[in-house]
């Protein structure tokens, strides 16, 4: 398989490059200090094409490949990786669901203007009650003649209050002669549905912005539907088609949170490289230290090794989507392994160029606290995802608690019942100071560590 760049996908890590290098790094600190959203910066990365890259040109997008998008989310989040999420979110998982499962009505009204940078995206899928398990979720949407009125709650919406089209997943109720109804009424009641609502429709407001460490520049809102009436005609797909949607822009997104791990690892790497040359001790740069040039050459090493295994999983994208097939069990597999292995290269690298940066890393205003805050944060995002895809499968939580909970109550009920042997203390549910925590930690802690997939043979 050979990975050699195109002279288009050259052109476009270049031009990212610089645009990135001049026009954000110098802001960068200050607008995730002031969490200013970069609104301007994002649609001039919109003109250059950044915005739409997955989509057609028919449709207003650039046309381009897979390979071609994880580069440019590589260069941006290697210097702000606020801006590559807002990015991912528009391409990965709102304009692509839209021009593949939008009517070309949908599609003239709202990817030119996404592909140009003029708007941005929003996916709003996960509820305060409702996260991995997106089944799950409490949204209702009730159809009112040609209109639908939402009501419910969704959390942690990337680009909330700065988008201008938002892709909301919630229940409805089918009509009576819809498909599957009568094999199975209890679910039809519960069949999700998507929809493009705008900011302008009566009933949405966005309640509150999360205080977050890391991606500060980046925001998470959470937006509030009180009877938003939603036109038919902004419904995505037919009824009951959602959870699909959903599931299968999350699948594309996994790639581009592959290649903003990238991208973060590239930047850390590039950070302790520069201060390994300038910080001087014992009359020579600590670059010249051979430990020190182990640490980034194995850190150089890695990064290359996740970087071709992001480009696999973007060519096995675009080998599917060029013959037209969905992509099978394997190649969601690999998916999913790209991006924990790059996730997981991201964290030891920030982890190595603390201790590089020596006691500079503890200070506020270093480029480690900034660029470790981006890291924390990027991972929760990718585990969110993760149990997400893991309770999807059917390997819930359910089949371990009823081992793990009679388990546990027998152990606590024979410590306590059971008497001790001569001058041995007995065990007790509470610790020196009165507090309720020694046998949970000695006892009901390691019990509960044991991994549920391995504990009941599930691989």
């Amino acid at each position: 398989m050979d990975f050699s760049l195109t002279d288009d996908q050259r052109l476009i890590r270049e031009n990212v490059r610089r645009f990135m290098e001049t026009e954000v790094r110098p802001v960068v600190r200050r607008y995730d200090r002031e969490e200013k959203f970069a609104g301007a910066e994002i649609r001039r990365l919109g003109e250059l094409g950044c915005c739409g890259m997955l989509i057609p040109e028919e449709w207003g997008g650039a046309g381009l490949d897979t390979i071609s998008y994880v580069l440019m989310l590589e260069e941006v989040a290697r210097v702000d990786a606020s801006m590559a999420v807002a990015l991912s979110v528009t391409n990965s998982v709102v304009a692509w669901p839209l021009w593949r499962h939008g009517n070309d009505e949908q599609r003239r009204k709202y990817l030119p203007r996404l592909g140009r940078g003029e708007i941005l995206g929003a996916f709003c899928l996960t509820e305060p009650q409702a996260g991995s398990d997106a089944a799950a979720i409490e949204t209702r949407a009730v159809r009112r003649g040609k209109a639908y009125h939402l009501n419910g709650t969704k959390s942690w919406v990337t680009n909330g209050g700065e988008s201008g089209v938002y892709l909301v997943f919630a229940k409805t109720e089918p009509a009576a002669g819809a498909p599957g109804v009568a094999k199975n009424p209890g679910v039809a009641k519960k069949m999700m549905t998507a929809f493009l609502i705008e900011p302008g429709f009566s009933g949405f407001r966005a309640s509150r912005y999360e205080d977050k460490m890391g991606l500060r520049s980046s925001r998470s809102a959470e937006i509030v539907f009180a009877d938003c009436q939603v036109p038919e005609e902004n419904r995505l797909g037919q009824e009951g088609q959602g959870l699909k949607i959903a599931l299968e822009a999350l699948e594309g997104g996994r790639v581009g949170i592959a290649a903003q791990a990238v991208g973060l690892a590239q930047g850390a790497l590039e950070a302790a490289a520069r201060y390994a040359k300038e910080r001087r001790a014992f009359g020579k740069t600590i670059g010249e230290f051979q430990a020190i040039q182990f640490m980034l050459a194995d850190m150089q090493t890695e990064i290359e090794a996740a970087r071709f295994l992001v480009w696999q999983a973007a060519h096995m994208r675009d080998t599917a989507r060029r013959d037209g097939q969905p992509r099978g069990l394997q190649s969601r597999a690999n998916s999913r392994q790209h991006g924990l292995f790059a996730r997981k290269r991201r964290r030891a690298h920030v982890s190595r160029r603390a201790r590089a940066l020596d006691l500079r890393r503890h200070q506020r205003d270093s480029a480690n606290d900034h660029c470790s805050r981006f890291a924390r944060a990027h991972r929760q995002g990718a585990q969110r995802k993760r149990w997400r895809s893991f309770c999807r499968q059917g390997q819930s939580m359910k089949p371990f608690l009823r081992v793990a909970q009679p388990v546990g109550f027998a152990i606590g009920f024979v410590a306590q019942v059971v008497p001790a042997a001569p001058g041995a203390r007995a065990p007790s549910l509470k610790d020196d100071a009165g507090r309720p925590e020694a046998f949970s930690r000695r006892v009901a802690q390691p019990l509960l560590a044991v991994h549920p997939g391995r504990m009941l043979g599930w691989y």
